[in-house]
């Protein structure tokens, strides 16, 4: 163990659960290694019926520091749950970067997110049987204008004592800047922090994963940054999974997921984390 490094207790949170077989295999070989401490499904993808439910459920209860969140989604190719959810694009919602300019420009209607993330809600609950432990958004939408409003406000009618995902970082500047995705996340989240604090909902302390998974590349030197100066009761996101033609068919993100799991199922992970002196339990 690292002495010098302080202890710190992290959440490492596989995301998209539900979005495809193969993505909800990996995750649940994982939770059975204890190599992640949560995940967050998606209620509204096609893989997740009865089967798969009740797989995730059983891999939780033999690893009961992982917890199990709602992946609130409002972007394309998913359809809403909701029956007058607008504005849509074929039946579908927003694409990620038209819902953003939407909710820059204020055009969005909050009832009716709010409608629609009190829906996805509903559907958690009946799926697993007791409400979400935490609550993110897909494509980090719960950061965005006007639909954070409504966020917060159906996760604290619905789901009280679940947590949010906030996605900012103190980091250093020059950090920052040389991630463009993670400098606009960390200035979305300093509104969406604030709000969550107002509205007496609890967040994490810190953020981390963010990187260009298209263009892929070594995810282990990835992890090593994501951990550095990472408080206590940060979140590192991360996208294991293994690649099947409903991947394929509603997401561009493909290999790099097989490369994520094959690090984190890895030897290499736990003496990263070792080295670091994290540890992956819930409390």
């Amino acid at each position: 163990m690292n002495v010098e490094t302080p202890p710190r207790r992290i959440w490492l949170c596989a995301d998209d659960y539900g979005m495809s077989p193969g993505v909800n295999r990996a995750i649940r070989d994982l939770i059975d290694k204890k190599r992640l401490n949560a995940t967050s499904v998606m209620v509204v993808a096609s893989a997740i019926d009865r089967a798969e439910i009740d797989a995730l459920t059983q891999a939780v209860a033999a690893n009961p520091d992982c917890a199990v969140g709602l992946h609130a989604t409002l972007t394309a190719p998913f359809s809403p749950l909701t029956m007058h959810f607008k504005p849509l694009d074929g039946g579908q919602f927003l694409p990620l970067g038209r819902l953003l300019r939407t909710s820059l420009l204020r055009q969005l209607d909050r009832e009716i997110i709010q409608a629609e993330l009190l829906a996805q809600i509903a559907a958690f609950r009946r799926m697993f049987g007791r409400p979400p432990d935490y609550v993110d958004g897909h494509q980090h939408v719960q950061l965005f204008p006007q639909i954070r409003d409504a966020f917060l406000a159906a996760v604290k009618d619905a789901a009280p004592g679940a947590w949010v995902r906030q996605c900012g970082r103190s980091l250093p500047l020059a950090r920052r800047l040389n991630n463009p995705k993670a400098l606009l996340l960390d200035t979305l989240s300093d509104t969406f922090r604030s709000k969550s604090a107002r509205a007496g909902v609890a967040f994490n302390s810190g953020f981390a994963g963010a990187y260009d998974m298209v263009r892929g590349g070594e995810f282990g030197l990835a992890m090593q940054g994501f951990l550095e100066g990472l408080p206590s009761g940060g979140l590192v996101m991360c996208h294991p999974g293994f690649v099947d033609e409903t991947l394929v068919s509603v997401d561009n993100v493909t290999h790099q997921r097989e490369r994520e799991y094959a690090y984190l199922a890895s030897d290499h992970f736990p003496q990263l984390l070792t080295a670091n002196n994290v540890t992956l339990d819930r409390a």
